[in-house]
């Protein structure tokens, strides 16, 4: 009832000031003159409040734009430019023009629409993961530290692992923080080479 009572009384006045302009003594308002009585370059506090901040000051600069009401005169002579223009041509010569106006619109629209899915779906392959990190760390800490590899020793050999070459295998032991420990004396034949690592001998001590 309240929302119904405040349309009525907006209604009534609303009418009340059609019937004021439209009345014969009212003067056109197009015919009136609007003078500024106080410009000030400070700024303006209520003038803020009601332009919602877009008019801080209303100084000499800001007035002939704000409280103009025809366009510059360039623009005018461009607008009658056009309307003569327009005049000129037939209404079936506006529509096929209007008609392949629609169509280059249309077209350049899709374009803009198609580069869009194809940027958005390049960037989701972008973005798309490609390896686990949690195993490429698991890896790179059994290769460094030899963290989580068996203890036990291969079938028939008493002896550990150790390297191909005495200083890889002293950057491999400096790598992984221990200390290399001496091999004996007597050297021992090579095993096979598997992927750059040979098996030692039994009875020759480890690392």
């Amino acid at each position: 009832p309240s929302v119904l009572d405040s349309f009525a009384l907006l209604s009534g006045q609303l009418n009340t000031l059609n019937k004021v302009l439209k009345h014969e003594k009212t003067p056109l308002l197009r015919n009136q003159v609007i003078i500024p009585l106080v410009l000030s370059p400070d700024r303006d506090e209520e003038i803020m409040r009601q332009t919602e901040g877009r008019v801080p000051v209303f100084s000499h600069e800001v007035v002939p734009d704000h409280l103009r009401t025809k366009p510059d005169p360039e623009v005018e002579e461009q607008e009658k430019q056009l309307i003569t223009d327009a005049a000129r041509i037939s209404p079936d010569v506006a529509q096929k023009q209007i008609q392949s106006l629609n169509k280059m619109c249309s077209n350049l629209l899709e374009k803009i629409s198609k580069e869009e899915r194809e940027s958005e779906s390049g960037g989701l392959r972008q973005n798309k993961q490609t390896f686990n990190p949690a195993d490429t760390n698991a890896l790179v800490a059994a290769v460094a530290f030899g963290k989580g590899l068996s203890n036990r020793r291969p079938p028939g050999s008493g002896g550990s692992v150790q390297s191909g070459q005495a200083g890889a295998g002293a950057i491999i032991a400096g790598a992984s923080g221990m200390q290399q420990v001496p091999m004996s004396a007597a050297p021992a034949q090579q095993q096979p080479m598997l992927a750059g690592v040979q098996m030692a001998q039994a009875g020759q001590p480890g690392k």
